[in-house]
């Protein structure tokens, strides 16, 4: 994963600056219209150690108040900081600056936040061949922005939505009778989609190796059984083609023994639902 990953289209990016400063600029600045309307400049502190992530949508906030604001970056997203980094310098009218600030920072130290934690399990796995996953369990209306800070952290990106992959779980097992019948039926409806298949027991999993798919999700097995689930998963005639995926009951306190035991990804809601913002501030005047 690139540290530097490419973030979602621009239009994606405007939508969310749009609704971000309608909510928080409705219908003006009654404040920042006390101030002069004057040439001024401006730095971004990072106070914490932090990954960097959220630049594009920062970006948007200033230019869609200033279009011929002037905002030079010391650092990229993906970019690991100490505390204490000026992460940027502006220069703009007055009004705007303050204007834009909020949901600018909102959006910076929200993203800086998730992809901080992505980066801190992605250390722990480091050097198992684990690789972590993040969920849909994302902030509502800002799916397509956490997902692009999970790639910044280091993570990859599970499926976006419903709609580009499908994923089996004991209600379509229950409705089509078995899991080779719901993995048939998956297949038929959706030839050219990606397939992840949950099981809960061993059996299911011989059964899911056996029918085929791109990933099987072990959800919930204690660590005997998903050691045995590896083995079975890498030994012939199967051989590791059907990477496992666990999720479920995985925090730093788990993490490690579970990459420990073989597994190929970790898929944790955590990443993007528990934010915790990144201390960033932003004042007028030249940088320290």
């Amino acid at each position: 994963m690139s540290p530097h990953p490419t973030p979602p289209p621009e239009d994606v990016i405007r939508d969310d600056v749009a609704r971000a400063l309608a909510e928080d600029v409705g219908t003006g600045d009654v404040t920042a219209a006390l101030l002069p309307d004057t040439a001024d400049i401006a730095y971004l502190l990072c106070k914490e150690e932090a990954i960097v992530a959220g630049r594009p949508w920062f970006d948007a906030c200033h230019r869609t108040l200033d279009p011929d604001v002037r905002i030079d970056w010391r650092v990229q997203d993906g970019d690991r900081v100490p505390a204490g980094t000026v992460l940027a310098t502006l220069v703009g009218r007055t009004r705007a600056l303050v204007t834009a600030e909020r949901a600018a920072l909102n959006f910076l130290q929200t993203l800086s936040g998730t992809a901080t934690t992505t980066a801190q399990y992605v250390d722990a796995v480091r050097g198992t061949g684990c690789t972590i996953l993040d969920t849909r369990k994302t902030l509502p209306g800002l799916r397509l922005a956490q997902k692009y800070a999970v790639r910044c952290g280091g993570g990859h990106n599970h499926r976006i939505g419903l709609y580009d992959t499908v994923m089996l779980k004991e209600n379509h097992v229950r409705a089509a009778g078995s899991l080779t019948a719901a993995i048939r039926a998956a297949r038929a409806a959706q030839p050219a989609l990606p397939l992840i298949v949950e099981v809960e027991t061993l059996a299911q999993l011989d059964e899911a190796l056996s029918a085929g798919c791109e990933r099987i999700l072990i959800d919930d097995f204690d660590a005997d059984t998903r050691r045995e689930a590896v083995r079975r998963a890498k030994a012939s005639p199967h051989d590791g083609r059907i990477p496992l995926e666990v999720s479920g009951g995985v925090d730093m306190s788990t993490l490690a023994g579970i990459a420990a035991d073989g597994v190929d990804f970790v898929s944790i809601g955590g990443l993007t639902k528990h934010v915790r913002a990144i201390d960033l501030s932003m004042k007028l005047g030249p940088a320290p």
